[in-house]
């Protein structure tokens, strides 16, 4: 029987505990240096912003992977970790301290020192918890366990299991190999070596052994009697594919697809709470934008009619998420028959190999024959595309959820059937109102690989964080329109 180990955030619960026990300790400590030396519980506002505090912290526990390989960070990498950690927290508090009309009530150096003490003391409190449970495991009773594999495998195999940024609450108490008997290169380990028979099997399950780890070769067959008879005495087995530890293909889930237990490749895994918060806050961001396509629409709809009378609005449908079509809406800002006369143009198209379509003063743009003194067009449509009014009714797209508010830019469908595999990435996520490429160069990048580039990037590197920072840079752009066409 082995013991089903903790997963999560749960499994650090020590460090979440020791989080939750430093933030009151500085809260304490910060009111003691600015009021005086009493209990600071027995004021309704100081109790109110313990408890804010308290319930910040658990919402950036659930909602961020802030514990996620704290045993294998470096001191640096931790102090960037505390230091986000009580951003985040503080950022949550001083929004729900002014939601509710209570940020007057507190006090903003004792707030700030509070902040500051915390990131000291927490970061000497992991580093301590670290040490402890290093110590512990290094000189406590470690779980034995054999490693099986081929004797191609063995070098490597015991550099990632041992290797000193390897946090480890085990030891490798012997080595098996699949293919031969030649063992004598393996002495350096210091471990008992042999080649797989009955007398090895015999061994360990007389001898102290834990568990056992196959490291299954792509060039042998799976050893399914050792299997049978590791399980037939009891013996915790863990089992692996050289395949999985390809540094091609670094991430892995392990998931049920019906009844099958599957090892499941993907470019990014996003913890369910992050994604949650995504959705919330573009179910945000669509109510508000919808509110706001709705103003704009009183004014810009009638200059649309009066200058080319036809649909307010213009639908296409364009590619989501992994290939599945939606509709998506605009502001008409092109004369009804744009999509016909689009072929005509497209010898003008600034794009490489007619990926995405962009050219210089568009004529099929509504009012583009109007020019100002430099020659270049004025027309409505130009104003409303130049100021992105034009993509406001897809707040409507974001509130469906077939759009988010940052992402790639949905292909059109003929687009979609000229991308060739390395395109496809981009289409592993949701497209979005604006995304990577709008904030780096939006209409000045004309390589659509460098498009690809920038939205695989975006699809790598993911966080809330990333969403946000986006979405401010892009008011910036659009305010100050930056690459504008």
């Amino acid at each position: 029987m082995n013991r089903k180990r903790v997963k999560g955030w749960l499994k650090h619960g020590d460090f979440i505990l020791l989080d939750l026990l430093c933030m009151q300790f500085c809260f304490i400590l910060s009111f003691w240096i600015f009021r005086g030396f009493h209990n600071p519980y027995m004021q309704d506002t100081n109790q109110h912003l313990a408890v804010t505090l308290f319930v910040a912290q658990l919402l950036v526990v659930l909602f961020s992977s802030s514990y996620q390989g704290i045993l294998r960070r470096k001191k640096f990498d931790e102090l960037i970790a505390v230091c986000k950690y009580i951003i985040s927290v503080m950022l949550l508090v001083l929004l729900y301290l002014f939601v509710v009309h209570r940020s007057g009530e507190v006090s903003r150096l004792q707030f700030g020192f509070t902040a500051v003490f915390y990131v000291v003391l927490d970061f000497l409190l992991r580093q301590g918890n670290k040490l402890r449970i290093k110590t512990f495991s290094a000189t406590g009773n470690r779980r034995s366990i054999v490693l099986v594999t081929s004797k191609r495998l063995v070098r490597e195999a015991m550099e990632r299991l041992t290797g000193e940024d390897t946090f480890r609450d085990y030891k490798i108490s012997g080595i098996v190999l699949l293919d031969t008997d030649d063992v004598s290169d393996l002495e350096e380990f210091g471990i008992p070596a042999g080649q797989l028979n009955d007398e090895i099997v015999m061994r360990i399950g007389h001898g102290w052994v834990d568990e056992v780890f196959i490291l299954q070769p792509d060039d042998l067959p799976f050893p399914t009697q050792l299997l049978d008879e590791l399980m037939e005495m009891g013996i915790t087995v863990n089992y692996s594919m050289s395949a999985l530890t390809d540094d091609r293909w670094p991430i892995t889930d392990l998931r049920k697809l019906g009844k099958y237990k599957v090892l499941t490749n993907s470019i990014r895994f996003a913890p369910a709470g992050e994604m949650a918060l995504k959705r919330a806050l573009d179910i945000l961001g669509g109510l508000v934008g919808c509110l706001m396509t709705g103003i704009i629409f009183l004014f810009v709809a009638p200059a649309i009619y009066i200058k080319s009378p036809g649909p307010i609005f213009f639908t296409q449908e364009r590619i989501g998420r992994n290939g599945k079509t939606f509709k998506m809406y605009k502001f008409r800002s092109m004369y009804l028959d744009a999509e016909e006369r689009k072929a005509a143009l497209m010898a003008q198209n600034k794009v490489k190999d007619g990926m995405m379509f962009k050219m210089d003063d568009d004529p099929r743009i509504i009012g583009s024959e109007k020019k100002d003194k430099n020659g270049k067009p004025k027309g409505i449509g130009n104003f409303i595309r130049n100021t992105s009014l034009d993509e406001f009714p897809q707040f409507f797209n974001v509130l469906k959820g077939d759009m988010s508010l940052v992402g790639w830019r949905p292909a059109t469908l003929d687009e979609w059937t000229k991308y060739e595999r390395q395109h496809r990435i981009r289409a592993s996520m949701k497209p979005g109102l604006t995304g990577m490429w709008q904030v780096r160069g939006r209409s000045e990048i004309t390589d659509f690989n460098e498009v690809v580039r920038l939205d695989r990037e975006y699809i790598e590197n993911w966080s809330m964080a990333l969403d946000i920072k986006i979405l401010i840079k892009t008011v910036l752009v659009v305010v100050t329109r930056h690459g504008a066409e």
